[in-house]
């Protein structure tokens, strides 16, 4: 018999249409024993959740609030059950035999959960994919040590000692065990070299306390003492150091490196090289002390008896008051390298640095113009090294009284390197330049476009700048105690010290309580520091640190006060406790690190 193809299409449409509207029904109640569930309902969940569960598909969506309104209700008997039909109708799922374990915890059968525990673990110690999931169900549920059994009987199994070691690094930390951390950590970098730059990161983000920063260092000392041949743990030690900023002690141990490599001291130049950069003066000196007196003979040399000098040098314009002698004596050094080596494009860094102490120090600004003119001529060839020179030229005429040669030698190097950090540091210089002369709208002008710099630190001077102008010009429309306060500036620049201190005295008078008096103070402070006058620089501070507190220099105020009462004034137990406070006043400050090791030092934790 033919059926009409009409009657075909009912039946068939018939056959598809119960089941659509059988499931439709069932996510409906789906959702109604839901809404029950995050009411807290738990016993019409239940009732609806336990029909539900006999439908293989709905039995995985509601299995998870089931189980936990079951609990919630301490129907131990039901959720057993339940587990049970589960397991066996998906033997592979070890999320729910763990499950089952739980539940036999919960009914105080420990004994009885830890083996069934222990026999899911087993199970799927040769499935990455299952391992990872039964793990991940151990940190979610409270359960660490179970995680810790998957990932190493899954690496026991799998007889690959780093397996799951970024895993186990990363649950160790989660449970504190920041030894095992580091443990999992170094053996992932003796595996294979080029896992060190992916552990260095890990290291750096999973660390943060002191504490665990010593026990690092106590754990890669002790291994390299164990395994002195072992390059791994040298290379961390000397990236730890670096990290924590202790540039000695990276000497130390590049030394070490540079004589088992027989490296010629290139693993120290570059230690002392980070040192001068981050203005460790003191380290960096000692440094390339070291490199001139062994490596005599080597090619660099002259760069490190330059660095060596160099070092000294900014060790002797940062101890105050500045000794003359000591400059005429850094000079002579120049003189002497530039003797041995020759004038040539090696030696004119050098003589450019001998026209600076000329210049700024010993007020003979016209040796100093001949000394940089003379450098650029060794040197032409290198339009870096040129237009740093110009700049250098810049300062000496604004030294000199003599602006518009000045803007002329930025601008010049501006124009020619614009999208260089150099043209931004003419820029920079530019906008300095229009601020001392009391044109505020103009040097803001070259601030707005400086603080977007490339360069941090000409972005951050900037926007301090800019900050002074906007604070301080906006609320007087004569701008008279801004353009005093500006003039002031040029005269610290040209180290006009005394006439800068008598009109901030005047300042200070004439506009009381203006916005500019933290600024007056601060400058205050640094001038008196210059002359060696630390306990009247401490007067300043503290003023700004009781009328100022919360004003963006306290934060720069609190941690110079606690430098100057531990380094000038033998204060150790008032800078100690400034250090801490430090820590907790001012979170976010660019001193935190450098606060917490001096706080360190003077506790004796540390050697200084």
């Amino acid at each position: 018999m033919i059926i009409p193809k009409y009657i075909c299409r009912v039946f068939l449409v018939g056959i598809f249409l119960v089941p659509v509207q059988l499931v439709k029904g069932q996510q409906q109640e789906v959702r109604l024993a839901d809404e029950y569930f995050q009411n807290a309902e738990y016993e019409k969940a239940r009732v609806m959740y336990q029909k539900l569960s006999k439908n293989h598909e709905t039995a995985r969506q509601i299995h998870k609030n089931y189980l936990e309104a079951l609990k919630n209700l301490q129907q131990w008997d039901e959720a057993e059950k339940f587990l049970k039909r589960e397991i066996k109708a998906n033997p592979d799922a070890v999320v729910y035999k763990l499950e089952q374990a739980v539940l036999l915890e919960k009914q105080g059968k420990a004994s009885e959960g830890v083996r069934v525990a222990g026999k899911a673990i087993e199970e799927v110690r040769d499935n990455p994919a299952k391992v990872m999931e039964a793990a991940q169900f151990g940190i979610e549920n409270g359960k660490p040590e179970w995680a810790e059994k998957v990932f190493t009987e899954g690496r026991r199994k799998s007889g690959n000692k780093t397996a799951y070691a970024f895993q186990l690094a990363q649950l160790y930390r989660l449970t504190n065990n920041m030894e095992k951390m580091m443990d999992e950590y170094l053996t992932v970098a003796m595996e294979n070299r080029d896992n060190l730059l992916a552990v260095q990161n890990a290291l750096q983000d999973d660390i943060s306390q002191p504490e665990d920063f010593e026990k690092l260092e106590k754990v890669l000392i002790m291994r390299i003492q164990n395994d002195p041949g072992e390059r791994v743990y040298s290379d961390l030690l000397l990236w730890y150091y670096l990290q924590q900023k202790e540039f000695r002690k990276a000497f130390f141990q590049a030394r070490a490196v540079d004589r088992r490599q027989k490296l010629e001291g290139q693993k120290v130049i570059e230690i002392g090289q980070i040192a001068i950069q981050n203005k460790d003066y003191k380290s960096a000196a000692e440094i390339f002390e070291y490199l001139v007196r062994e490596y005599p003979q080597s090619i660099n040399y002259p760069l490190n008896r330059r660095f060596l000098i160099q070092s000294q040098e900014e060790l002797v314009k940062n101890t105050f008051p500045v000794n003359q002698f000591e400059i005429r004596s850094l000079i002579a050094d120049y003189q002497r390298l530039i003797a041995e080596v020759g004038k040539n494009a090696k030696t004119a860094d050098a003589m450019r640095n001998m026209g600076l102490l000329f210049g700024f120090y010993l007020d003979q600004k016209d040796t100093a113009i001949v000394l940089l003119e003379e450098s650029m001529k060794l040197n032409r060839t290198d339009q870096r090294f040129i237009a740093r020179t110009k700049l250098d030229l810049g300062d000496i005429f604004l030294l000199k009284g003599e602006p518009w040669e000045a803007t002329l030698l930025y601008s010049q190097t501006e124009k020619a390197l614009k999208d260089d950090p150099l043209g931004y540091d003419a820029k920079l210089r530019n906008a300095k330049l229009s601020y001392y002369k009391g044109e505020f709208k103009l040097a803001q002008e070259h601030l707005d476009i400086l603080k977007l710099a490339t360069s941090r630190e000409i972005a951050n001077d900037a926007m301090e700048l800019s900050i002074l102008i906007q604070d301080n010009t906006g609320l007087d429309s004569t701008e008279e105690a801004m353009r005093e306060y500006a003039a002031i500036d040029l005269l610290l620049f040209q180290h006009r010290d005394d006439e800068a201190l008598r009109q901030l005295d005047q300042i200070l008078v004439k506009f009381p309580g203006h916005s500019l008096t933290d600024e007056a103070w601060w400058q205050k402070a640094k001038i008196f520091m210059r002359r060696n006058e630390n306990q009247q620089a401490v007067g300043e501070l503290e003023k700004i640190l009781t009328q100022y507190r919360n004003d963006i220099l306290s934060d720069d105020a609190h941690f110079l006060m606690a430098k100057l009462l531990e380094e000038k004034l033998g204060q150790r137990e008032r800078a100690m406790e400034m250090y801490r406070d430090h820590l907790t006043k001012y979170p976010g400050s660019i001193y935190v690190a450098e606060a917490r090791k001096r706080f360190r030092q003077l506790r004796g934790d540390m050697p200084n």
